[in-house]
């Protein structure tokens, strides 16, 4: 329906309740889209109600709302992976009515996929030669493997030759930046403890890493042949962090290697085999198109661009078209970690895919598209609307000021911290105190990694994944973090005193952390004379000393430095016969306060308001 709007401009109205969606980061275009509009008219609109925007503008939430609301529409922002599932829809391709879809007929078993974690020099990337070693698959092509960032070894379990495939990125760092994408790539990690060394801060980072995402883990105590190793002292420590070790009644399967002289290699991969097999139904759809996850990519001067990819269900084929993240193209070749081609990959398989047209990041999704043509429109507009989300105002994911409206609104359950602090000790005593505060069974705070430093982009990383507030004790940003912190939204606190921590986590919990105001001084004016009036009380014929006077302002009345009296308004200021809404330092005017008539030659009116103060 046309009905003319502010400055008689013609716009299709809603009915008050017509629901429009908007990913964040929209601009004026993309609303006209959805309501059948002209952008020129939305732009005249929102002009008239006090905000300018050009059409190709992103928007906030709060500007659209506003304009939304004056047109009889609601607005309902959706997040990255809403939208991403819309554009898809557009294009009737339909991910989770896809799984949902799918029988136990349909499934088969696949091979788990493991990423190896644990702190430096603790032996990851020399355990992961070991285990590339034992591969019976490897030793027939001679052992030549090139870096793929992920390779498959298989393995005889029971009598089974079995598949394993592991991801080459040693570290939790890229486990937590793939996580930060949405794409939870990792079966089982591998945790690897020098039992020379025992239980170091990166240890306990990619224990809370690998338990935030709910990942099973296998504990590697590796350097079990060199002087010093103390393997029972590893699984004491370890128990600190809910990893109980079998022998000591828990669930977690510990087993002893020694990497270099390929010591308990086997048995670890038994491991990991029996892990799958109990904690995990590993099964996949191998009869449709190919979905799964880039797990890194780079430009090759002679090859283009070239990504290795992890399908995770369907079969990827020669000739494919594909499309990750914003990277779109046909599938020209695909060679498995021995550079050997391969014309198909089922799920859990990573293979170098050849033909796309530009680089996708790590952690991106991709998929088979009916054609290239449809390939190319899905990566275009999904270019278009990170381009679109980059230029708007990041929204804060959570903080402590706006915790209580959030649990309201019933968006979030519990309260994730990230604890860092200049010693160890500092950070337990925090830790212990917070965990001790005492809320009810409606929240509830949880830890998810502590450590010692600098906060880190990984710590960043970690918050952007979980919604997490970041706690700095006695610690500042590491190099380049705070940008990263800005540009993701995660509220990042610092404290030097453990009380104002505790204090403040306390009341977010509670719902009591108000905002914090100060008293700003606007300005000052000498009453020079008093003018009696049977209409408006006393008026104070005043000199400004300094600032400026303002209607409406606060203000108070002082006498040889007393306050004789507070809570007042400006309610009436005059300048000669005239009104006037201000008026500067070195003019004389009239000022009424109200009822307030207490006012002598001398005195002086102070005018203030009151500022929200930033929390530091």
């Amino acid at each position: 329906m046309q009905a003319p709007s502010l400055g008689g401009v013609q716009v299709p109205r809603g009915n008050g309740s017509t629901v429009v969606r908007l990913r964040h980061g929209a601009s004026l275009n993309d609303f006209a889209d959805k309501i059948d509009a002209n952008p020129a008219s939305l732009v005249t609109v929102l002009f008239h109600l006090g905000e300018m925007a050009t059409a190709t503008q992103s928007l906030d939430e709060d500007t659209f709302g506003t304009l939304a609301a004056e047109l009889g529409y609601v607005i309902e922002m959706v997040s990255a992976e809403e939208e991403d599932r819309e554009l898809l829809g557009t294009f009737d391709i339909d991910l989770e009515a896809e799984e949902a879809g799918e029988s136990d007929d349909d499934l088969a078993a696949r091979p788990p996929v493991v990423t190896v974690m644990g702190h430096v020099d603790h032996g990851k990337t020399k355990l992961l030669d070991a285990i590339r070693k034992s591969d019976v698959v490897a030793g027939e092509h001679g052992g030549i493997t090139q870096h793929i960032g992920a390779y498959q070894i298989t393995h005889e379990h029971e009598g089974v030759e079995r598949a394993i495939t592991f991801i080459d990125t040693p570290g939790h760092e890229a486990f937590t930046a793939m996580r930060a994408r949405g794409a939870q790539v990792t079966d089982i990690a591998i945790l690897v403890v020098a039992a020379d060394d025992g239980v170091m801060p990166q240890t306990v980072e990619a224990v809370n890493h690998a338990q935030a995402a709910g990942v099973p883990i296998v504990v590697a105590v590796n350097k079990i042949d060199v002087e010093g190793a103390n393997p029972a002292k590893v699984r004491q420590q370890l128990t600190e962090y809910n990893l109980v070790a079998e022998e000591y009644g828990g669930d977690t399967m510990f087993v002893d290697v020694a990497a270099k002289p390929g010591i308990g290699i086997d048995d670890l991969i038994e491991a990991v085999l029996l892990t799958a097999d109990a904690s995990l139904d590993l099964r996949a759809n191998p009869s449709k198109d190919a979905r799964g996850v880039a797990i890194e990519a780079n430009l090759d001067k002679g090859r283009g661009s070239v990504a290795t990819v992890l399908v995770q269900s369907g079969t990827l084929h020669v000739g494919d078209a594909i499309v990750a993240g914003t990277a779109h193209g046909r599938v020209r070749a695909m060679f498995d970690e021995h550079g050997n081609s391969v014309d198909a990959a089922l799920p859990a398989r990573p293979v170098q895919v050849l033909g796309l047209t530009s680089v996708p990041s790590a952690g991106d999704t991709f998929l088979v598209a009916p054609d290239d043509r449809t390939a190319r429109q899905i990566a275009e507009k999904r270019e278009a609307a990170e381009r679109a989300a980059t230029l708007a105002k990041r929204r804060k994911r959570i903080s402590l000021e706006d915790f209580d409206s959030e649990l309201k609104k019933g968006k979030v359950e519990s309260l994730n911290l990230i604890l860092k602090g200049d010693v160890s000790g500092a950070v337990e005593a925090l830790e212990d105190a917070l965990l001790k505060i005492d809320v009810g069974e409606e929240v509830e705070l949880r830890v998810i990694h502590r450590g010692v430093g600098a906060i880190t982009q990984n710590d960043v990383n970690l918050a952007t994944v979980d919604s997490a507030v970041i706690i700095g004790f006695n610690v500042k940003y590491g190099e380049r973090v705070e940008e990263l912190a800005e540009r993701e939204g995660v509220d990042v606190k610092f404290y030097s005193v453990i009380y104002q921590a505790i204090e403040d986590v306390e009341a977010a919990l509670k719902g009591m952390l108000k905002p914090e105001y100060e008293e700003v001084q606007l300005g000052t004016a000498e009453i020079r004379q008093v003018f009696r009036s049977s209409k408006f009380g006393n008026i104070a014929g005043s000199v400004v000393r300094s600032g400026s006077i303002r209607r409406n302002a606060k203000a108070r009345v002082l006498r040889g430095g007393t306050v004789v009296g507070d809570n007042l308004t400006i309610e009436s200021l005059r300048r000669e016969k005239d009104d006037v809404t201000e008026v500067r330092e070195g003019f004389e005017c009239g000022i009424g306060l109200g009822s307030f008539n207490d006012v002598v030659e001398g005195d002086t009116i102070e005018t203030f308001e009151m500022r929200e103060k930033p929390r530091v």
